[in-house]
């Protein structure tokens, strides 16, 4: 099976302002396939740090930011550098708590 062929999105994961806080949640579910490029966006009042595993603090986030991992997105290989199938993203709050908002990740993938 090729991973290769073109763009695919899973559903976009969220989660609102309220649940954040200064412990590690997860946003939406894990992942279904091997992911390519992942968008994270910051929509809140508050500078965010994501987590690859819940327990590490991996990447921060301003108010109103948003990363960008192009993982694989140029590869045309199905073997290498993905980010897991299974895998989830954690998000906490790193000073006061946010009052509007949401958190956002999109996930896209390879398919035939």
């Amino acid at each position: 099976m090729s991973l290769a062929i073109r763009l695919q999105a899973e559903p976009v994961r969220t989660l609102a302002f309220g649940a954040i806080s200064g412990v590690y949640a997860g946003i939406g579910t894990e992942m279904t396939r091997p992911i390519r490029m992942m968008i994270l966006q910051n929509l809140t009042d508050v500078v965010v740090m994501f987590s690859f595993d819940g327990i590490n603090d991996n990447i921060p986030s301003p108010s109103n930011g948003y990363i960008i991992l192009d993982i694989t997105a140029n590869k045309t290989v199905d073997t290498g550098f993905f980010v897991a199938e299974g895998q989830r993203i954690y998000i906490k709050d790193i000073g006061p708590a946010a009052t509007i908002g949401s958190v956002y990740l999109s996930v896209f993938y390879g398919a035939e």
